[in-house]
């Protein structure tokens, strides 16, 4: 199984349809971001067969030049947003340090960690804008796609949207990890101290599986 296999699926259904049908729309009428070109990147960036850790975002960056695709990250001449620095004040308070202090994870989803959000696409400076245009049971039809057909996955779930799509995960072969979103909202209810970014590794340890660089 590959991704294609996943596309090839969702491309038949006419909610996929009506969705791409309504975001080639918004394209061309707003500014959109990611780039159209990036809506896809962290399929791209992590292959299924090294996808390791999925974890899950709300919706892209809607300021300018920040979304590329991959949940959380931004590129590295970006300044960092307030959720990516509360990530890397975990990341040193939980592991010591973190390769990504720039904020671009391209290396993480190298290293097999699909960076998804729940809604790929947003109008800028308008979030969660993309929400119910069929995003979200394109994700959950990832994700029961990712359950089915793969095995010891380390899902993180972050935030209220995030711990909403466990119910679609199957927790005999998968791994859950959940909790409070990183934003400044919620960071200090219980994000920081919550250590999945070791926890992931002692999984991914336990089960003879390389560890993410973080």
């Amino acid at each position: 199984m590959t991704w294609e296999d996943f596309f090839k699926e969702e491309e038949k259904k006419d909610y996929y349809k009506n969705l791409i049908s309504q975001v080639n729309k918004a394209y061309e009428t707003t500014t959109v971001f990611p780039p159209k070109d990036k809506i896809y990147n962290a399929f791209d960036l992590t292959p299924l067969e090294n996808t390791k850790v999925v974890l899950l975002g709300q919706d892209p960056y809607h300021g300018a030049g920040q979304a590329q695709g991959l949940a959380f990250s931004t590129p590295e001449e970006i300044k960092n947003p307030p959720s990516m620095r509360n990530m890397l004040k975990e990341i040193n308070e939980d592991i010591g340090s973190s390769h990504c202090e720039n904020g671009d994870l391209t290396s993480w989803a190298k290293d097999g960690v699909l960076l998804i959000n729940a809604i790929l696409t947003v109008e800028e400076a308008k979030a969660k804008s993309h929400h119910k245009m069929g995003w979200e049971k394109f994700t959950d039809n990832l994700i029961t796609f990712i359950s089915n057909n793969c095995s010891d996955v380390v899902f993180i779930l972050w935030g209220a949207s995030a711990i909403k799509k466990q119910k679609i995960i199957d927790e005999s072969k998968h791994h859950i990890l959940s909790g409070v979103h990183p934003s400044p909202l919620s960071a200090y209810r219980g994000f920081f101290g919550c250590k999945h970014f070791s926890q992931t590794n002692d999984i991914l340890k336990s089960l003879g599986k390389e560890e993410i660089t973080w």
